[in-house]
């Protein structure tokens, strides 16, 4: 019961956040794609990055890597300068594979609101309890407010267009809402390219 609820209430995300900077926490500085090429640079292994990329540009992300670490030893300008034109090529490619946008390296501690830094734990710590209790209280609470409204409204003045027209988009709201919900659920083994968002 506890994965259906999980699965369902990943939608609220989906839904409430179309925002990019919560599907694009890869394009942090403390994102895991730069974090995955900062381990490339410092262990001399282009494979921790290379797991973030699609096999179509994979050439050119080793292209710019043995150029980065041909002249990041020149100085620290050149360091700094190198390593942030590694990252930026990472991510751009790392989003290009995503068929979303590239909008620049974005600053480390961003807020990304509590269900990707949850997720992210859950991963590290082996344990989906927190990430379980936020994205419960969030869907479960999205879900009361849209019925709410859908109850308060629907006995509108039936010779009142305007009031009706308010009840149906409300009720359309509620019924996608519901429907989105359950898609979700019956979708859990989708695509790895459809559900392989950062």
């Amino acid at each position: 019961m506890k994965t259906k609820i999980i699965n369902i209430a990943a939608v609220l995300i989906f839904i409430l956040v179309s925002n990019p900077q919560i599907y694009a926490h890869c394009d942090g500085l403390d994102g895991p794609v730069v974090q995955a090429a900062r381990m490339s640079l410092e262990t001399g292994n282009i494979n921790f990055t290379l797991i973030w990329i699609n096999k179509e540009s994979a050439e050119e992300v080793n292209k710019v890597f043995q150029k980065t670490l041909s002249v990041r030893d020149l100085s620290p300008e050149a360091k700094e300068l190198a390593d942030n034109y590694f990252f930026e090529t990472v991510v751009r490619l790392h989003r290009m594979g995503e068929g979303e946008s590239y909008t620049g390296l974005k600053p480390a501690g961003r807020d990304l609101g509590p269900a990707i830094p949850a997720a992210d734990l859950a991963v590290e710590k082996n344990s989906l309890e927190q990430l379980q209790n936020i994205l419960q209280e969030s869907f479960q609470a999205k879900l009361n407010e849209l019925f709410e409204k859908v109850i308060h409204m629907k006995n509108f003045d039936k010779n009142d267009v305007d009031a009706g027209r308010e009840f149906v988009e409300t009720y359309v709201n509620f019924i996608h809402f519901a429907e989105k919900s359950y898609q979700l659920n019956s979708d859990v083994h989708v695509n790895h390219e459809e559900q392989h968002k950062f």
